[in-house]
């Protein structure tokens, strides 16, 4: 605090002005003595190290000339003999903050000496320059002491700084992330930077990510298995349909996760996907609206602020939505030797509603070594569903047709869907570099219920049935609880330790109603058979270490983890409590990945890690589901878990800054494969879940990015492999084999006036079955998903385009225009064949949808928005550094 004293004068200003006095005094009358003494030592040598009488003081203004800039560094340098290393370098001989004004003042300097000014400031350009006081020795001896006072005491003026737009994050954008960043052990693909995904959700944007297949009803397969979805690290009841893609900064693609991750998913791999929060200082965001062709509009938007201590982070979408299908089904039983009937079912179910996402939270920067981030989302919405079957049905006896009818179905479907997800995390960092320990809680809770009703009739000439009325009422609700730790240690420059242990607990409860009345008036009557009710509560926990080393251009990670599971539930069906539980005891999954550096830009590697699929709840539970009445399935609690083997070579090459190529063979083998068949009772066909001997995958995966011109830039993505599966072991099950292949490209142009075009295009040859979920229930611990040994996919593809205008200032604001499934090629296109039928399936949904999404960026960084609240500290900091340097 500054005092004050009559006639507008200040202690600070009366302190500067005795300064100057002294300077003015003293400084000539040393020099010249100095000068003296300098020019009668022999060769004109002398010592002028205590020549400390200099002064440079000056004003940091904004760039616009103006605006002082507060708390900005100001440091003097010097470069000196370090006696211990007899090296030169450079060290702080005078340093400090810019007052509210941008004024700094640096005193008692050596007028001999050489210096460095580097003035730093958070969200600013750095600026270095050299200084002296350049003193002329032959106007002193003129007399002329004047030149010397002005020389000893230098003002510098006002020096601007400019913004660093890059540091920032501000609206304007100096650097650019590719679409895609290779690297050994995982891909990152950069959302923004996809076009085509713009307004969509995280179904849109998979879509582009190598390496993984998206069918016609969003779901995902990465190296033709699904993998674990996670978001920002860790497992969630989200589903992709929840999931807005302009929320999303990058997505992680892990093919072979190390002893790190969870050794549950039979090796099918991670999708991590990252939300977007940044820790620049100031505030940044970002609001978009748009509407599709069918007049759903979107609305959302983020924000990130950062002051002080706290980051806060928010974001909001709003999301209306109407998807439709067009499916047709043929279907072939075989009753008897010499029977046989057939089904035509056609449908165009029109799907409606709407969901909100919502997401907030905030770090908590304790001090330089600690961070505490609290955080939570909140996802409902609701849907409607309207479809309308016309099925025809007949049966033939020795090819002779002995009855033959027509029908009709109409469904009515509301379903409604709650999530809630909580975060705790903390994270501690070291004194020792890279040494770090965090820990994290997570919740996730999930409700949702529906509602259905239909009405069924037949008839042909000779007859028609009465109108059959059904209705359904269905629920359930999940709560996730996840724990974890995790340590790294850093022991040398090439060797590192980590390890951690992680708890996830998962309490599940649903049920399912189906009710029959005779006509629309009637009370609904319940059907216990076709009823059920129950619950469950699953349990992992785990524990790992790695430990790695580099060895010159050679280096290693060798990991070990340890995890065992459980599970109990209840089944309360036909009035029947049916208990169910099951205990898989420890089991060790070691990994292990190595790396050769050939040159500074390749590199090849050899992974291997050990996984397991353990069967689900669902898969096990002993009760026939008839929703479906085409397509009876039940569980099989004799099911034991699959054990996978994965091995991953790869080479990479970063040919120069315009072209990268990575190329990946890998290898899959699994034991006691989770797999369906189909099996006959009391004439009913019925689908259930068994242990094949054994199944194996193994394929090449070719991956290349490419700058053609300034203006143009592409990545392929192709992907070769062979699936086959041994199950003749299972009742109808047989050994199948299939060589299959997809792949992806992505074409961006950067066209003049701020347009610029994505152009993609996928393609899917024949392919099995993929697996299917098999009553999974998401992401859930067990809720994995299984191969059907009896069927194949069609080959489908498809194109998307979209066009991009940026504009205003600094390109804030921008127009996307996209439309999916340009040539109505992405179709879903199945046939399957068991010992008691074949059947095909074609669907196709939502082609040709066109969006457009308006957005403008904001966004406002500066070091006098929010001011640092440790100036103290600052200061105390570039004292000590003086001091250290025995200034």
């Amino acid at each position: 605090m500054v005092a004050t004293l009559p006639g507008n004068y200040n202690l600070q200003s009366i302190q500067i002005s005795v300064n100057k006095f002294i300077t003015y005094l003293f400084v000539p009358f040393t020099l010249l003595v100095t000068t003296n003494l300098y020019a009668q030592m022999p060769g004109g040598g002398g010592s002028p190290q205590n020549m400390n009488g200099g002064h440079f003081y000056g004003r940091v203004v904004d760039a616009g000339g103006e605006k002082g800039i507060e708390d900005i560094s100001v440091q003097l340098l010097q470069t000196k003999l370090d006696t211990a290393t007899k090296k030169r370098k450079d060290v702080v001989v005078a340093g400090m903050l810019t007052d509210k004004k941008g004024e700094f003042s640096l005193e008692n300097l050596n007028v001999m000496a050489n210096y460095k000014l580097q003035i730093t400031g958070i969200g600013y350009k750095t600026i270095n320059q050299r200084l002296a006081f350049n003193i002329n020795f032959d106007n002193i001896k003129n007399g002329d002491y004047s030149s010397l006072i002005n020389a000893v005491d230098k003002d510098l003026g006002n020096i601007r700084m400019d913004v660093d737009a890059q540091q920032l994050g501000d609206v304007t954008v100096t650097a650019e992330k590719p679409l895609l960043s290779l690297s050994i052990d995982r891909k990152v693909f950069n959302v923004e930077k996809n076009l085509t995904s713009v307004g969509g959700t995280a179904q849109d944007v998979m879509k582009n990510v190598p390496g993984v297949s998206v069918d016609v009803d969003g779901n995902v397969t990465l190296r033709n298995a699904p993998p674990q979805i996670f978001v920002d690290g860790r497992p969630s009841t989200l589903t992709l349909d929840q999931i807005p893609a302009d929320e999303i900064e990058s997505v992680e693609i892990i093919t072979n996760p190390s002893a790190k991750f969870d050794a549950s998913g039979g090796g099918s791999g991670i999708l991590n996907i990252v939300m977007k929060k940044n820790r620049k200082p100031g505030y940044n965001g970002n609001l978009r609206a748009g509407i599709d062709s069918r007049g759903k509009p979107n609305l959302g938007g983020n924000i990130n602020i950062k002051e002080g201590k706290i980051n806060f982070f928010g974001a909001g979408q709003l999301s209306y939505r109407k998807s439709i299908t067009i499916a047709n089904t043929f279907r072939e039983n075989f009753l008897s030797t010499d029977t046989t009937s057939h089904l035509i079912q056609n449908d165009n179910p029109i799907n409606q509603g709407y969901f909100a996402f919502g997401r907030a939270g905030f770090d908590y920067l304790i001090d330089n070594r600690n961070t505490l981030t609290i955080g939570g989302n909140i996802v409902r919405g609701h849907f409607n569903s309207k479809d309308s079957f016309d099925i025809a049905r007949d049966t033939s006896v020795m090819g002779d047709l002995i009855g033959a009818d027509h029908g009709g179905r109409t469904a009515n479907t509301n379903f409604n869907f709650r999530n809630l997800g909580a975060t705790v995390s903390f994270k501690h960092n070291f004194a020792k570099a890279n040494k770090n320990i965090t820990a994290d809680l997570n919740y996730s809770h999930s409700k949702n219920d529906n509602a259905s009703d239909f009405v069924t009739n037949y008839y042909n000439a000779n007859y028609k049935t009465p109108l059959f009325y059904q209705s359904g009422a269905g629920g359930g609700s999940s709560d996730y609880y996840t724990a974890q730790t995790d340590f790294v240690n850093p022991i040398t420059t090439t060797i590192k330790i980590e390890m951690g242990a992680r708890a996830a607990i998962r309490n599940f409860t649903s049920f399912s109603d189906t009710y029959e009345k005779t006509d629309a008036n009637s009370p609904n009557v319940l059907i216990p058979a076709l009823s059920n009710n129950y619950t469950f509560n699953d349990q992992v926990y785990a524990a790992y270490t790695t430990f790695s080393q580099q060895i010159k251009r050679f280096n290693y990670q060798a990991g070990l983890r340890v995890e065992s599971s459980q599970y109990s539930g209840t089944l309360i069906s036909d009035g029947t409590s049916t208990p169910l539980s099951n205990q898989f005891p420890l089991s060790l999954f070691p990994s292990i990945y190595t790396t050769y550096k050939l040159t500074d830009k390749q590199d090849i590697q050899l992974n291997y890690s050990r996984k397991v699929n353990r069967p689900s709840f669902f898969q096990l539970l002993p009760f026939t589901n008839f929703t479906d009445s085409l397509n009876l399935t039940r569980g099989n609690p004799n099911l034991v878990p699959e054990f996978d083997n994965l091995f991953e070579f790869s080479y990479e090459n970063q040919f120069n800054g315009k072209q990268t190529f990575l190329a990946t063979a890998y290898l899959r083998t699994s034991d006691n494969s989770l797999s369906t068949y189909e099996y006959k009772q009391d004439s009913v066909t019925i689908a259930t879940y068994g242990n094949a001997k054994n199944s194996y995958t193994y394929g090449l995966e070719l991956i290349s990015k490419n700058k053609l011109t300034s203006w143009w830039d592409i990545t392929t993505d192709l992907n070769f492999y062979d699936a086959t599966i041994n199950a003749s072991n299972l009742p109808g099950g047989i050994d199948t084999s299939q060589y299959s292949w997809f792949g992806k490209i992505s074409n961006n142009f950067k066209l003049p006036k701020n347009y610029s075009i994505q152009l993609s295009g996928t393609y899917n040859a024949k392919t099995v079955i993929p697996q299917s979920t098999g009553g999974g229930q998401g992401p859930g611990t067990f809720g994995q998903q299984q191969p059907n040994a009896n069927g194949y996919v069609k080959p489908f593809g498809e194109v998307e385009a979209a066009l991009k205008k940026d504009f205003l200032k600094n390109n804030a604001a921008s127009l996307t225009l996209t439309m999916s499934d340009i040539f109505r090629t992405k179709t879903y296109n199945s046939f399957s064949q068991t010992p008691y039928y074949i059947q095909d399936n074609y669907r196709i949904r939502d082609p040709q949808v066109v969006r457009l999404t308006f957005s403008w960026r904001f966004g406002k960084t500066d070091a006098n928005l929010f001011k640092r609240k440790n100036m103290k500290a600052e200061i105390d900091n570039i004292q000590n550094t003086i001091q250290s340097t025995g200034q």
